[in-house]
């Protein structure tokens, strides 16, 4: 990529037949490059799907089917700022994304918002339970994206009684403290395409991927 730039830089600054003739060698010589990466791909894929359904991995075989019918989806690594010019450095492309979702999750200036209070007995709810904790943290979902400490729920599910034990401990502690730790209130948000121009950030809507133990603890307490 470096050589044809270099080759219609020069094409620009000097238009002489000899930069024509070596400006579409260039690119000739990208195109075969590309076809024949393109051809590994193709072929490095097809082999992924031979193994894994030799070993009746039925959940990547359909993932790589899926992918394989879609075709090569190029990434998209540019966004535009609020003023419709595209940002491609790295550091740009991350603040544009927190200014974005900033402005998505947070509402300013909202008014005319009544409130009114209101009171109701709160029900005596006994404490979850040793089983109850272990029963919701096998409900765990596997092959999940796991959270900013990279733990993924397959790790929790496979550490075995004594660990379920020290988690049940945890859970009374939030429990009785009726606060939740400051780790499990962070989150990645990822944006993912819904339709249009993928360097339009409108386009694109938010997921936030927790610690999997946020997710099972709702779920502990609505057992009891």
């Amino acid at each position: 990529m470096d050589q044809r730039k270099r080759a219609k830089i020069q094409w620009i600054q000097d238009p002489s037949q000899s930069n024509v003739d070596n400006l579409n060698k260039v690119r000739r010589e990208d195109s075969r490059h590309f076809k024949n990466k393109k051809k590994e791909y193709l072929k490095a894929k097809i082999e992924e799907l031979e193994t894994n359904n030799k070993i009746q991995n039925i959940r990547d075989l359909y993932r790589g089917i899926s992918d394989y019918k879609k075709g090569y989806q190029p990434r998209c690594n540019i966004v535009k700022d609020e003023k419709g010019d595209l940002v491609a450095d790295s550091h740009g492309i991350v603040a544009r994304w927190r200014n974005y979702f900033s402005q998505l999750f947070n509402v300013h200036g909202v008014k005319d918002v009544g409130h009114a209070e209101i009171h109701t007995a709160e029900p005596l709810v006994p404490e979850p339970s040793a089983s109850e904790i272990e029963l919701a943290i096998d409900k765990l979902k596997s092959h999940k994206s796991p959270g900013i400490d990279q733990i993924p729920a397959e790790l929790i599910k496979a550490e075995g009684r004594t660990f379920y034990l020290e988690i049940h401990k945890l859970i009374i502690s939030i429990w009785k403290k009726e606060k939740l730790p400051e780790e499990w209130k962070e989150s990645i948000i990822v944006p993912i395409h819904k339709k249009g121009d993928k360097t339009d950030c409108n386009n694109h809507r938010g997921i936030s991927i927790c610690h999997p133990l946020t997710k099972f603890y709702p779920t502990s307490c609505s057992q009891v």
